[in-house]
């Protein structure tokens, strides 16, 4: 289960284009990890001077990498499948990419640069990916030092903007940018970054796409800058998008990871979308070959396979698990999907009173009831039914401030809530739908992403997407009233987290660091420090929700919310609805904390408050939208 094969191309010795000097090289180095670290079976490897290639499948093949060389390998190898769901099919590519009339291609050895009317010497790279696909592997990865010239850099014309549909696909560089080779490095900047990422071990490795993805955003930038050449920042095309939760490396994966895909497993099922819950399954076991639950998945879609007319299949939580604690919602009949649900059972001193403290968790299963708004072009913006209820909101004495008080009792009707904070995809498409009231920037984040928050949005922005959104689908969405957030956030809890009396850096997205110029701790109570990520991060990539099914409620962004800024609760309604009589007008409700806060400021009842134009790295929001029991 889980096997390896790979492919590796570099080029240096261009026939027809400028010779390159490590791009050999870097298709060697990366054939020496594939092979050491995750012992790939087979490695099909062509450059300029490699060996002849054993084949399984006729006689030895010729590596030099020729047009008429790959064509006829790609042609050939991949025209029945040889691989199975679970495996992994590595496409690596050191060389020179050119685009041409909206597709991208890649260069062989002898390719000739002037022939853009026959492109008869071009590979495109969509053959590539549909070949690469036969193949039979559920997880094929790109990874594709291109866009390269002589002279250590490698040129762009806008390569890469060519989507690669069910690959994931990581480019050197952005579209019109270039890569570049370094040499004090002898190599690319984009594969000895990718590489050094691959190594990394313990807290921090890039065990999935998405963390490595992040750290190669992060780090190409900094070593172009190191090394005196112009920004470089890699670029990847992750489709589906829940291939951001792929483990690469199983032996690096921590327990987040492995929730993570959980969760998606059991939405795919939700969804009835058994192939995709198999392949994501069978993940969890290359993971973690004895999970009780990745076993109970396998089982209940062979049942399904057998019984083909059986609608979708019933998913139940783990023995012992059924009856966890009375805060375990009734499961509903409507459409649900299945979360996990995590608190912090106790802060335990490590051995001999060394080390940081010792973190032990309570896990359960949660479920909740959701809608989808398909806003096009395949994002779809993910709603959550909250529950009606009273609870008490602000904090009591001892903890918080003053402005969180007094507690009082408030009731709250149903609506829906964003399972997520609106992201840069959903922020970009509602951008582009005709104005209410103003215009909106389609690409204002700072720390890009089409699956991280959008941020830099006002108060003003904010609600002139709800207003665009609610014209286009025909009912009414807002800002969450302050009343109504703390409800959703606090999901029946009375403790400062939702997670329980304190919060951990593996658990959410704030800066677990001391801050000595604000006087900031990075823990909270007897929980320990963490790490301070100085971005945000993915929606949902810690894959824990509380227990009405929201994600990310503590840290990562602050959150709009539609109430005038008050000092304190005296007169507060109790109703749940927003408070704008009185208080000061110029300034809005901010809620949840953000990645560059300490986690006093992340707790469920803090208050924060800003000018409704403040644009602001810190700054995003989801929606409501109170038709709780009406929505189609």
């Amino acid at each position: 289960m889980g096997r390896n094969w790979a492919i590796t191309i570099g080029i240096n010795g261009y026939r027809n284009l400028q010779p390159l000097h490590y791009a050999k090289q870097d298709a060697e180095a990366m054939q020496s990890f594939l092979q050491r670290e995750l012992s790939v079976q087979t490695v099909y490897h062509f450059t300029d001077e490699s060996p002849t290639i054993p084949q399984d499948y006729g006689p030895p093949l010729d590596s030099y990498p020729t047009y008429a060389t790959l064509r006829r390998f790609f042609r050939i190898r991949f025209e029945s499948p040889f691989l199975n769901p679970g495996d992994n099919l590595w496409f690596f590519f050191a060389g020179h990419g050119k685009r041409h009339e909206d597709r991208d291609y890649l260069m062989p050895i002898d390719a000739d640069p002037g022939d853009e009317i026959e492109k008869s010497t071009w590979i495109p790279l969509s053959y590539i990916t549909d070949r690469l696909r036969r193949s039979g592997a559920d997880n094929v990865i790109m990874l594709i030092d291109a866009c390269r010239s002589g002279s250590g850099r490698r040129d762009s014309d806008g390569f890469g903007q060519e989507k690669q549909q069910g690959v994931i696909t990581l480019f050197a560089c952005s579209p019109w940018e270039s890569s570049y080779e370094i040499e004090e490095l002898q190599q690319g900047a984009f594969t000895y970054a990718l590489l050094q990422s691959l190594q990394i071990e313990g807290e921090g490795n890039c065990a999935t796409v998405e963390r490595l993805y992040q750290r190669l955003r992060q780090t190409v930038p900094q070593m172009t800058q190191t090394y005196k050449q112009v920004q470089q920042t890699p670029y990847g095309v992750i489709e589906p998008p829940t291939k951001y939760h792929l483990i690469l490396l199983p032996r690096k994966a921590n327990l987040s990871d492995i929730v993570t895909l959980k969760n998606d497993a059991l939405q795919a099922e939700v969804r009835q979308d058994f192939k995709l819950a198999k392949q994501l399954w069978i993940r969890v076991l290359a993971a973690s070959p004895a999970d009780s639950d990745g076993i109970a998945g396998i089982e209940r879609l062979a049942r399904v396979s057998a019984t083909p007319t059986v609608p979708a299949p019933e998913i139940e939580p783990p023995p012992g698990q059924r009856t966890a604690t009375p805060a375990t919602p009734a499961r509903p009949t409507a459409p649900t999907f299945e979360f996990e649900v995590v608190t912090i059972a106790a802060i335990e001193k490590s051995l001999l009173g060394l080390g940081k403290p010792q973190v032990r968790l309570n896990r359960r299963p949660g479920w909740a009831e959701y809608r989808t708004e398909d806003l096009g072009q395949g994002v779809m913006l993910e709603l959550v039914s909250i529950p009606g209820g009273t609870f008490q909101m602000g904090s009591p004495d001892g903890e918080g401030v003053d402005d969180e008080r007094p507690q009082h009792a408030v009731t709250v009707k149903p609506f829906w809530m964003g399972k997520y904070a609106v992201t840069q995809a959903q922020w970009k498409i509602v951008a582009g739908w005709p104005k209410v009231k103003q215009d909106l920037n389609s690409d204002p984040s700072y720390f890009k992403g089409a699956n991280r928050p959008v941020e830099q949005v006002s108060w003003d922005d904010a609600v002139e997407f709800c207003a665009r959104l609610s014209q286009k689908m025909g009912h009414e969405y807002r800002l969450p009233t302050e009343a109504e957030w703390e409800y959703a956030c606090r999901a029946g809890t009375t403790t400062p987290f939702h997670f329980g009396e304190t919060i951990t850096t593996d658990l959410a997205n704030y800066c677990g660091e001391d801050r000595k110029e604000y006087g900031w701790s990075g823990s909270y109570g007897r929980g320990p420090k963490g790490i301070y990520r100085q971005e945000t991060t993915t929606v949902g990539s810690f894959g824990v929700a509380n227990a009405f099914g929201l994600f990310d409620m503590h840290g990562n962004v602050w959150e709009w919310c539609l109430d005038h800024w008050h000092e304190n609760y005296q007169g507060a309604p109790s109703d749940g609805s927003a408070w704008t009589a009185g208080g000061d007008s110029s300034y809005r409700l901010l809620r949840g904390g953000s990645w560059d806060d300490d986690p006093w400021y992340c707790r469920s009842a803090s208050r924060n408050n800003v000018n409704p134009d403040n644009r602001n790295v810190l700054i995003g929001f989801r929606v409501v939208c109170a038709a709780a029991r009406t929505l189609a």
